[in-house]
Order: C-alpha cells, then sequence, then structure tokens
C-alpha cells in the first residue's frame, strides 16, 4: 500500500513539474537557431508570488587569468522580438576586448575569476515564468543572472 502510494505522489510530482519544462522546451521551437558564431543561451524562471515586484538581472561575462587589477569589458544588449509570436529575446553583441588597470601586482596572486561585460540598464528584464528568457550571445561568453526584489516597505522622501 505504501508503495502505491509512494507511486501516486512521484507521479503526481512528475506530472506537475515537467509541464513547465516541456512548455519551456515547446516554445524554445519559437525562436530563432543561433546564428554562426553565436550561441542560444536560455534561463528558466520558476513561478514566483508577485512576479511583478521581481526583475531579473541578465549577467553575461567570461572567466579570465586575473591579477589584482580591475578588469572590465563592455558591450551591448539589444531585445529584439520573434515575428508572428510576440516573445521577446536578447541579443548581446559589440563586446570589447577586456580593458584592465595597470597597477603592479605580484605574480603568484593570478586567479581564473568571471569578468562581466557592462551591458547597462537593458541588462535588468522583467520577471516572467511563463516564458523562457532567450540570450543570443557570442561563443565565449557565459551568461548568468540575479533575482532582483523590491523592498516591500517604502521611504518617504524628505522635504527640502
Amino acid at each position: 500500500m505504501s508503495k502505491l502510494l509512494f507511486g501516486a505522489a512521484t507521479t503526481a510530482l512528475l506530472f506537475l513539474t515537467v509541464p513547465a519544462f516541456a512548455q519551456a522546451e515547446a516554445e524554445l521551437d519559437a525562436f530563432p537557431p543561433a546564428e554562426e558564431g553565436m550561441v542560444r543561451q536560455v534561463i528558466v524562471l520558476p513561478e514566483q508570488e508577485n512576479e511583478a515586484d521581481l526583475r531579473v538581472e541578465i549577467v553575461a561575462g567570461k572567466v579570465l587569468e586575473a591579477d589584482c587589477n580591475r578588469i572590465a569589458m563592455s558591450g551591448r544588449i539589444v531585445t529584439e522580438s520573434v515575428e508572428g509570436w510576440g516573445y521577446d529575446y536578447h541579443v548581446i553583441d559589440d563586446v570589447s576586448q577586456p580593458v584592465t588597470t595597470l597597477m603592479a601586482c605580484p605574480d603568484d596572486q593570478k586567479e581564473r575569476r568571471f569578468v562581466p561585460v557592462n551591458l547597462g540598464a537593458a541588462a535588468m528584464q522583467p520577471y516572467n515564468s511563463k516564458l523562457p528568457v532567450v540570450i543570443y550571445t557570442p561563443e565565449d561568453l557565459t551568461v548568468k543572472y540575479r533575482i532582483w526584489r523590491s523592498d516591500a516597505e517604502l521611504q518617504g522622501a524628505s522635504l527640502e
């Protein structure tokens, strides 16, 4: 009897979780394939309460050998729409070569670290668990993301 209940619970759990991924997979068919030299990276967001209070920050970058100097790269993120579907996707391009400060650093302090591309305010996107976040990037970029939540308590401005 307990095996039957466990099996039913497992089946119910699979029914609850698989359709979300299957739906995201089916919706990916609407997006164009990546062009040569580009890759398609996808973020599937879990359903949340009050999604209007959330934002997704797209953070693209590279893992580079780095020392104590600051390293920066810039790029551009453009939002486009799948014709006939209305689904948005993002293209990251015009990524600059890394620039760095020129401080003298000990040679033994080199490490590999993730260096983000500065994409500006366009990297902050509305949270929407109903559609995948699709990003096309050059092959050598990795996409990560961060979820931002608004503070429930509003602060008052002072009169001056």
